[in-house]
């Protein structure tokens, strides 16, 4: 893909539609245009406690880039904004969307992540160190998880009663989903300390068949030949290749002979410079973390093999979330 003219232009000011995007969503605007008749710009600066002129052009601007439709002087929502930007709506993507503005300050800094080659913020901001960074961070993960969750979990074929290891299992949202999924499946969920303490109250509905563990699967261990499943959603970006190698073979070892691994992930073609977002996104990880990229399939293919688990399959998960779901079996003998 290479682009025009017109198109270099656009780029350089992309970032005006995010940040129209954000403002709107921490102003909580599209959930008070949902609930409002007729909601005028007058009405809304009522509700929210804003500035008649600041949100008349906020709100005109949300219209030009596709967020709103405007008609006599009233706001109305496009149906994928109130599917997606309202909170409590049927793909309520508010809180994993919280997630970019948070890092959006980083990419400010690309330019000294690229003299340096190293993060621009300390990765612990957002897993422990600052609480309320932390619980942010934790809780759009989980809105990503959700949205992305309703389509994964049905297509891992987990055994009835199946016993799950879910490895960085973040908010816990996964390890939900599979329970609510199986009245029978039981789980152990592993994540850091401030991060499984959020886990724990996601996961309260299902309390009795899923433990969230503080850890660090970086040097834990876990119990040999005993697990149906291993999840690794969502967390491998993060990770050196030689981290992944080393976390995969202690999964492996915790796997029931003949046991399914599974990896979800953006991953990227083995040059990786596509699909974009995938690309992009590598940006995103290193930006924030000591080892952050994008994998590629062949990579993690490679890397599986190495920690003993054969049967490799990969597939994209149903659109529109940009994810790949990897797969492989530990041997049976």
């Amino acid at each position: 893909m290479s682009l025009q003219i017109p198109e270099i232009i656009q780029l350089a000011s992309a970032f005006y539609g995010s940040s129209i995007l954000f403002s709107a969503l921490e102003l909580d605007l599209f959930t008070h245009i949902a609930s409002t008749e007729n909601p005028s710009v007058e009405v809304l600066a009522k509700q929210i406690g804003a500035d008649i002129r600041g949100l008349r052009l906020l709100l005109d601007a949300a219209v030009a880039i596709g967020l709103l439709t405007k008609s006599h002087h009233i706001y109305a929502l496009t149906p994928a904004t109130a599917a997606t930007l309202v909170k409590g709506s049927p793909h309520d993507l508010t809180r994993a969307i919280v997630y970019n503005r948070d890092v959006y300050p980083a990419w400010g800094k690309l330019t000294a992540f690229v003299r340096n080659g190293k993060p621009v913020e300390a990765p612990q901001i957002h897993l422990g160190d600052d609480r309320e960074r932390t619980r942010r961070f934790a809780l759009s993960m989980h809105g990503r998880a959700m949205g992305i969750g309703q389509a994964v979990i049905p297509a891992l074929h987990l055994p009835k009663g199946a016993r799950v290891l879910d490895l960085a299992g973040g908010p816990g949202t996964y390890a939900l989903l599979m329970a609510q999924n199986d009245p029978t499946l039981h789980c152990d969920t592993y994540d850091l300390p401030a991060i499984s303490e959020v886990a724990r109250e996601i996961t309260a509905p299902c309390a009795d068949r899923i433990t969230c563990h503080a850890g660090d699967y970086h040097t834990d261990t876990y119990p040999a030949n005993t697990y149906d499943a291993v999840t690794l959603f969502g967390c491998l970006h993060q990770e050196s290749p030689e981290a992944i190698v080393s976390i995969l073979k202690r999964a492996t070892c915790a796997l029931k002979p003949g046991g399914s691994l599974y990896v979800l992930d953006l991953m990227t073609e083995a040059d990786h410079t596509s699909p974009p977002f995938a690309a992009l996104f590598a940006v995103n990880m290193a930006l924030t973390t000591d080892n952050g990229w994008v994998f590629s399939t062949e990579e993690l293919s490679r890397w599986m093999a190495e920690a003993g688990l054969e049967r490799f399959t990969c597939a994209p998960v149903p659109p529109p979330m940009p994810h790949f779901l990897a797969r492989a079996f530990r041997p049976q003998n």
